[in-house]
Formats: structure tokens, sequence, C-alpha cells
């Protein structure tokens, strides 16, 4: 039974050298190839060398002296580098060869696949056939990573990675380790798996997880809300056919908000005496 296994770091012995690298072996005298480029330094026989063990682009089992971010053993942040429709995504395990994540691990629907760029939280795994594979880390495996947020946290903004969706929304592992859940209502736009995102913890749970939101706080928004409608005012010379009596969706065309966020910034620019209404819209005084 051959003990040397894809995805293990080991120590192994240079039995000889060769043209193109080094065949090194173990106790049970099996040997796999490491290739001169796969070394930063010329190896004598018999000297002890740490390796970790793949497939090369050929499906032969080879070896390297640059240590993976992660081995069999391990999990880690891994960033895609690479995205086949048809098969998943690649990731950089800090080695020359990427590595797939099988897309039957990634969400049903390609919009939530992540993009070049993205971070997984990943280890490896190997298939029936022996090949080497990313694995994503499982909810289990995140769980006990975790930390439960402090009280203190509330209104405070944290950033972390996408890593998984469920029915009503999105969970992260934030730079601090907190679990945190992001409902579809709190969101500002579309999400993707491993995808980056600073939040605002708007409550903490019991068991120290976290609710997070998009969303500005409301005096925050507010202000951004006024701000875009007085522009927008006097854009248009002065004056709009808009005020708090316009219909929703003439609204939502024009300031891509809600009526009631409509009012509220008209209430704050009414307030201040930046604007008055009247029957035809509203002006800048």
């Amino acid at each position: 039974m051959n003990t040397l296994e894809v995805g293990n770091i080991v120590n192994l012995i240079v039995a000889r050298k060769t043209e193109l690298g080094y065949m090194l072996t173990n106790a049970k005298r099996e040997e796999v190839f490491l290739h001169h480029s796969e070394t930063n330094k010329e190896l004598e026989e018999n000297e002890k060398v740490q390796v970790f063990l793949y497939h090369d682009h050929e499906g032969r089992l080879a070896a390297t002296t640059t240590m993976p971010f992660i081995d069999m053993n391990s999990i880690a942040w891994l960033e895609v580098v690479g995205v086949q429709p048809k098969l998943g995504v690649f990731m950089d395990i800090g080695i020359k060869k990427d590595v797939l994540l099988s897309k039957d691990d990634l969400p049903k629907g390609r919009t939530l696949w992540p993009k070049e760029g993205d971070k997984l939280y990943c280890g490896l795994r190997t298939d029936k056939n022996g090949r080497l594979f990313a694995d994503l880390a499982t909810y289990e495996e995140i769980e006990t990573l975790s930390e439960p947020a402090p009280e203190s946290l509330r209104n405070q903004y944290i950033t972390g990675y996408v890593y998984r969706f469920n029915e009503n929304g999105a969970l992260l592992f934030t730079d601090d380790r907190y679990i945190a859940f992001l409902h579809e209502d709190e969101g500002d736009k579309p999400l993707r798996i491993g995808q980056r995102l600073q939040v605002r913890v708007t409550f903490i749970r019991e068991d120290g997880r976290v609710n997070v939101s998009l969303k500005a706080p409301k005096e925050i928004a507010y202000e951004e809300d006024s701000e875009r409608i007085l522009q927008y005012i006097e854009e248009q010379g002065g004056s709009m056919s808009l005020n708090d009596k316009s219909n929703p969706d003439e609204i939502k065309q024009v300031f891509g908000m809600s009526k009631a966020a409509f009012k509220r910034a008209m209430g704050k620019l009414l307030k201040e005496k930046k604007v008055e209404q009247t029957p035809e819209g509203t002006k800048i005084k």
C-alpha cells in the first residue's frame, strides 16, 4: 500500500539526482519526483527534505518544497484565482498548482458564486480517485473557531467574508472570528459567497453571534437622502414636480428610495428651511 498521499506534508530522503530534479524516497522505498523548479536550493543525495505532495498538470504524484497555506489537517482563507462555470473555482493554496473547489460545493445559482479575488474558508480533501480538491469549511468548523461578540460591539462596524447563504440571508465570518447574520432586508446589493463586506452590528444575540446590516444608521441615511434630493432639485433649476404627496413609484424611479424614506428626508429639509413644498412640487427657498 502506497503511503505517499497527495495533500500531505512529509519528510523524505533524496535517493538520487536526475537531469530534471530529484527522486525522493521514504522508509518503504516509495518514490516521488521533485522537479528543480519546485525547490530553491541544490540538494544532495541522502539529504532529508520536507515536501508537500500534490498532482502535477499531468496527474502524476509530485513534490514541492514550497509549503502551502493548508494541508489535509488545516483550514484557511484561500483566494479565488479562476472561475470555470463547468467545473467550479480554482483556489490559490500557496504552491504553483491551484486546486479546484468543485461546482458541487458551491451555491446552485451562478450569481452567488465567488469572483476572482474573493476568499473562501477552505481545507483540502481527496475524492475516491485520490485527486486533490479544496473543501469548504463546514458550519461546525466555523462555529468551533468562532468567538462570542461583546455587548460593546453594538452599532460598531466589522469586516468579514460571506461563507454561507440560508433561506433568509447570508452568514459572515469576521476578522475577529464573530459569526454574523445579514438578513436579506438589511442588504443593499446582491451578494456572493466569498465576498468581503463591512457591516454594522445591529444586535448582539444571547449565543454571542451578531445581526448586522449594510444600511447606514437612520440619522446618516436621512442626511444622505436629503442631500441627494437637494442636489437633484438644484440640477433641475431649483424646483421639481415631486413632493410628499407624489406617487411612490415616481419617487422610487427618480431617487431609488421608498416614499417613507423620501418623506423623512423631505421633513429634514423643510425643518432646516432649505426647501418649501407647493401643490406643484418642491422648490428651494
